[in-house]
């Protein structure tokens, strides 16, 4: 008797077809969870926001689309209406836009209400809008730094905390958060956003915790470098824009492959999420595991980064 073919074969057969069936369920239960979904995207006008707005329609969800451009807002609901004519299975549903700048607090907190007004309810909260920084610290001025906060903490901490009394009330929810690796690791010269993105990190962790209890989930997605114009619209320590088109940036990984993975962890309502290349990714470990031998390199680099700059 052949064992391979009698017993191992079988088992591994057998070991498949589970495997296949319980990514057909899991795909299934994810749709069923995004399909009708009442989403909400800020920085919704370009880059990373713009693909989850793509991602999401055609997962069937209805779209609230935030930003502060209304007619780039405008030409992004033409864009999605003529994928739900050339499309099957995407949602008909026309998006809803709300225009609001995350830095000003009082338009966030309108923005909620005229939300929570036109459709009753949000069922899932993708936190995206950002700004990046270049500088370093010793120039830049103390208004630069509470720019940088005001767009990629506060005004997401203040519509989280706008649209979460609601969700508590239904028990019913989700709440996204799109960090940075920078958020786990800082490097030379981007102390605003590490700074901002390290306060989102810890702000969204903590709120995990405390609305575990109302059954409303929370995700962390932590890109490292995509394609998107981050980099170009970044502030300097003047509060000037930045201008260049980093070439880490410009490497990285495509909107459209993160917006697909921030839609397959909000399906999955996944609590955390690294996307970014092996680098990245490693120099998060190296910081928990060799703090010294991280700080050494990161000087290093800090030194090498100056040097090219004074060339």
């Amino acid at each position: 008797m052949d064992f391979t073919s009698t017993v191992i074969l079988p088992l591994l057969f057998g070991s498949l077809g589970i495997f296949a069936l319980f990514r057909v369920l899991q795909w299934m239960r994810m749709r069923a969870y995004l399909q009708e979904a009442v989403v909400v995207i800020t920085g919704a006008t370009s880059g990373l926001g713009k693909e989850c707005a793509k991602a999401f329609h055609a997962a069937g969800s209805r779209l609230v689309l935030c930003g502060r451009d209304s007619e780039k807002l405008k030409d992004l609901v033409q864009e999605l209406s003529a994928m739900t004519n050339h499309q099957k299975n995407v949602s008909a549903h026309k998006p809803h836009t709300v225009v609001f700048d995350l830095s000003d607090t009082k338009a966030v907190l309108n923005g909620a209400e005229e939300i929570l007004k036109y459709l009753g309810h949000v069922d899932i909260l993708i936190n995206n809008a950002g700004i990046s920084f270049r500088g370093t610290i010793v120039d830049t001025g103390l208004d630069v730094d509470k720019k940088v906060m005001e767009t990629n903490y506060f005004g997401p901490v203040a519509l989280t905390k706008a649209l979460l009394p609601s969700m508590i009330k239904r028990r019913q929810g989700h709440i996204v958060a799109i960090s940075s690796v920078q958020g786990k690791i800082s490097i030379p010269f981007r102390s605003a956003y590490a700074a901002s993105k390290h306060a989102t990190q810890a702000f969204f962790d903590c709120l995990r915790a405390e609305v575990h209890q109302y059954e409303i989930d929370v995700t962390v997605v932590s890109p490292g470098y995509i394609q998107t114009n981050l980099s170009l619209n970044a502030v300097t320590s003047d509060g000037s824009r930045y201008g260049v088109m980093d070439k880490t940036t410009a490497e990285g990984q495509s909107a459209a492959e993160v917006a697909q993975v921030v839609l397959s962890a909000v399906g999955q309502k996944k609590k955390e999420v690294l996307v970014a290349g092996l680098t990245p990714s490693l120099a998060v470990y190296l910081r928990n595991l060799f703090p010294r031998l991280f700080f050494t390199l990161m000087a290093t680099r800090a030194k090498k980064e100056r040097k090219t700059k004074d060339s």
